[in-house]
């Protein structure tokens, strides 16, 4: 085992000894209780078989037979998600053959960044992961059920239905993954139609076409943005079967995956010799494997908040400075877009997740003794296959593609894809897997905008067309929900096309979608609470050094009063007013930007 992974595993388990104390204690309060379907009266369970047919009924009114909740993410207007509908009635009669039941337990939010993107609807979208957290305990907490199956993939969704989970951590608990769509049209085309549209060089019609070619079927995404990065990190972490994140969706062997995965919640269950309750599987080291298969791919920057939020659900204390410690020992070991042309499906055809976990096991840097929820974390190390109509793993050879996974013993960066920066305006992340080194260290003028408008607004006037450190403040969780601020990509891109240098610094959030433009966001404090970018002003010199870590405003701001900003039109339009005490109480996002703990 590499001495700096486990010298950071170490220290978070020392951090988080009293809560993770506490967080176990509940889990073994509600284990002592027993199977909690027995201990419901006969009108509760009346009402619990009430929809069931016979066989159901008498399988969830046995007490020997086990009862799965299904917490479905299901609507057909996001792609990834489309497919769940059939899915719990698959995971029904997988169950039902082998004399047990399953029900849905509950339905969880989950609106689609790409809708909203660049939208009002945005500014929900963080507010929705601590909403679909509290709707997956709510569903989980009708205590009828012996395991959890979470059907749900994107962004904030997949994040959020783990926090929930966790308070109901005695369950065994696993994600069942849908599968990307097919690939269609290039990165790179893509990354040139929008620029051409934002420079005015091409109209709305030839842009709507290339984006209708982009996302054109059922299933996820195929960047490699926060959807795609849950889905890595998840499995990294044990919470799916092996080799299953990436399977195309719709596909037999993706049927096949499914059935599996209800089958096993039968192998772990409390009355087995291998229980293996979520409790137990999200723990210090599993926390620690999906970091590093984070860094190591180049994954979404949203997981700096999101895997902190989910840590606290189970106990733990992260810490940005754990991601930084850890990205210096974790080599970037991929190349998907936007660290790369390549998509999530030829990541998959290269070797996919197992490749990944082999490449970063061979190096010592995952902890090969976590407890996923089937096999060992060595089978992560392994394909799935179809033999004879069933499942069947496979040792993984060397990268089939070196563009995208390096081969063994080589990388395509010595460290890995995040890196924490911070000085007297704050600290924040950047995803350096893709940005060049030359574009990694600025000294220039600030220029200073209240949001991503008034920067779409200054392109079009002219205004960008000198070296800046472009500071969008008034973004942050308290501010505005902590919006994606992706109109901003195609117009900087254009900008450095120009030969001018620029860097991004906001208290907003990109995503794993963020390319080429150097992006320093998740600036903490957030300027509407007085943080340092609510004091600097256009014309202020900044000097940034990626490399160093450093970001620094070279003028005087403790002479300054605080820039005071009217949100009112943002605060009470588009629903966004159902989430006052959201922004009065939210925690910053170094604390994983939360209301829940």
């Amino acid at each position: 085992m590499d001495a700096r992974i486990k010298q950071v595993t170490d220290n978070i388990l020392a951090r988080s000894q009293s809560l993770r104390a506490q967080y176990l204690q509940r889990i073994e309060q509600q284990l002592a209780q027993g199977k909690q379907r027995a201990t419901l009266s006969c009108g509760n369970l009346a009402h619990t078989v009430a929809t069931c047919c016979g066989q159901e009924k008498q399988n969830i009114l046995d007490f020997t037979k086990m009862n799965v909740a299904i917490i479905n993410a299901y609507n057909d207007m996001v792609s990834a998600h489309q497919p769940y509908k059939d899915y719990p009635d698959q995971i029904k009669s997988v169950l039902l053959q082998l004399g047990h039941s399953a029900q849905v337990a509950g339905a969880v939010p989950a609106m689609c960044d790409g809708i909203t993107q660049g939208q009002a609807g945005m500014d929900l979208s963080l507010f929705s992961r601590d909403l679909i957290a509290q709707a997956t305990a709510i569903g989980l907490s009708h205590n009828t059920f012996d395991a959890t199956l979470l059907l749900g993939i994107c962004d904030k969704i997949a994040p959020g239905q783990l926090m929930g989970a966790l308070s109901f951590g005695h369950l065994p608990t696993a994600f069942v993954p849908s599968g990307p769509m097919g690939t269609k049209i290039s990165n790179k085309y893509k990354v040139q139609v929008r620029q051409q549209y934002a420079a005015g060089l091409i109209g709305k019609d030839e842009l709507q076409a290339m984006e209708n070619d982009s996302y054109h079927s059922v299933g996820t995404c195929t960047f490699y943005g926060t959807a795609n990065t849950n889905q890595l990190v998840f499995e990294a972490m044990g919470l799916m079967l092996p080799g299953s994140a990436f399977v195309p969706v719709n596909s037999k062997l993706r049927e096949k995956l499914t059935a599996l995965c209800a089958k096993q919640m039968l192998k772990i269950q409390s009355s087995g010799n291998d229980f293996r309750p979520l409790a137990k599987v999200v723990d210090e080291k599993s926390l620690v494997n999906g970091i590093v298969a984070l860094l190591a791919s180049g994954g979404s920057t949203n997981h700096t908040i999101h895997l902190i939020a989910v840590a606290r659900a189970a106990g733990f204390i992260l810490t940005w400075q754990d991601f930084s410690q850890l990205s210096e020992a974790v080599p970037l070991l991929t190349r998907i877009y936007p660290n790369g042309p390549a998509d999530i499906n030829d990541f998959h055809q290269a070797g996919g997740v197992p490749l990944l976990m082999k490449l970063l096991a061979d190096r010592g840097l995952i902890h090969l003794d976590a407890t996923p929820i089937y096999g060992s974390m060595q089978d992560y190390c392994k394909i799935p296959t179809l033999k004879n109509d069933e499942i069947v793993y496979h040792p993984i050879g060397d990268s089939l593609n070196p563009d995208v996974i390096a081969p063994r013993g080589q990388y395509f960066s010595p460290q890995g894809g995040l890196k924490m920066v911070s000085g007297n305006l704050g600290s924040g992340v950047i995803k350096v897997s893709a940005v060049e080194k030359t574009h990694q260290k600025l000294t220039a003028l600030a220029l200073v905008f209240e949001d991503q408008d008034e920067v779409v607004r200054a392109y079009q006037n002219g205004q960008l067309k000198q070296d800046a450190v472009i500071v969008v403040r008034n973004s942050g969780p308290a501010a505005r929900g902590m919006p994606e601020l992706h109109k901003l990509m195609p117009i900087l891109g254009n900008v450095m096309e120009e030969g001018y240098r620029v860097m991004l610094v906001t208290d907003g959030r990109l995503s794993g979608a963020s390319g080429k433009v150097p992006s320093i966001i998740h600036m903490s404090p957030e300027s509407v609470k007085g943080g340092p970018l609510a004091f600097i002003q256009t014309g202020d010199m900044v000097e940034i050094d990626v490399e160093k870590g450093t970001i620094h405003c070279l003028a005087d701001l403790s002479q300054r009063s605080a820039y005071q900003p009217d949100l009112s039109a943002a605060y009470y339009h588009s629903g966004r007013e159902l989430f006052a005490l959201f922004r009065k109480n939210v925690s910053s996002a170094q604390e994983g930007a939360t209301v829940l703990f």
